[in-house]
């Protein structure tokens, strides 16, 4: 998605470090502060367990290096630092080879409670914690591989998944309704209306995802609830451009884009 015109990725020193000044230091140290301590009781264990085990503090921005490396050791996945906007075609071959790209600029404080926008908070904060877990690695480079092997007339309908399960996704945890997407992790406000009973919440359903229209720039009306990430990888084990093109023969189903906005 198109960053705001006023935002600029940043460029690496020679040593691949980023520079990040007094003030954006205090944003990200306020997002994080803020956001884990909802995150203990509204996150699930896999990012929770991701974040202990990545070691990010609320003092310092990550480097994206440093994140690599750590991500490297525990299971082979890792990042990408990459400008804000990339092709698409280079998005989906980084999730094949198990890399999420990193944007790394970082939100200001007027835009702090939501950024339609992935900063270095969404990237860092957001998504790498759920790499850590190897069932969500799976999803995710088996899905870049699809997105590759089904090309652009596939593309539109195929990142709904993406979209309500990396971005958006739920998942049920004992019984209770947690928090594994990075757009619902890495924005208070949208943390804090998925777990109200604003939103419909419905189970994980392929079809379903497949058949259900989004926008990027309000909360979401809709998200769906995974049972396990096992579930979620195996997803894909199935003849995705037979369902794709089913999904578009029995077309959208209404959006509740009217209710939420």
């Amino acid at each position: 998605m198109p960053i705001t015109a006023d935002y600029e990725s940043k460029i690496a020193g020679a040593n691949g470090l980023f520079h990040y000044t007094a003030s954006e230091t205090a944003v990200w140290r306020d997002l994080f502060d803020q956001q884990m301590a909802n995150l203990r009781t509204h996150a699930c264990a896999a990012y929770l367990d991701g974040q202990a085990a990545l070691g990010m503090i609320g003092d310092t921005v990550p480097q994206v290096v440093d994140i690599n490396a750590r991500l490297n050791a525990i299971n082979g996945s890792g990042v990408k630092a990459v400008d804000a906007l990339i092709p698409q075609d280079e998005f989906s071959t980084l999730l094949s080879e198990r890399r999420f790209p990193v944007a790394t600029f970082i939100r200001r404080r007027e835009h702090f409670d939501y950024i339609e926008e992935p900063d270095i908070f969404h990237e860092c904060f957001g998504h790498c914690p759920m790499l850590t877990n190897e069932a969500f690695c799976q999803f995710m480079e088996r899905f870049g591989r699809l997105a590759l092997d089904l090309g652009n007339d596939y593309s539109e309908r195929l990142f709904r998944l993406f979209w309500f399960t990396v971005e958006f996704g739920l998942i049920r945890e004992n019984g209770a309704r947690k928090a594994f997407g990075a757009g619902i992790i890495s924005s208070p406000e949208e943390l804090a209306y998925a777990m109200t009973d604003a939103p419909k919440v419905m189970p994980f359903d392929l079809m379903t995802v497949l058949r259900t229209p989004y926008r990027i720039d309000i909360l979401q009306p809709v998200y769906f609830e995974i049972d396990s990430f096992e579930q979620l990888a195996n997803s894909l084990e199935c003849d995705m451009q037979a369902m794709l093109d089913e999904a578009a023969r029995l077309g959208d189903l209404p959006s509740l884009f009217d209710d939420a906005a």
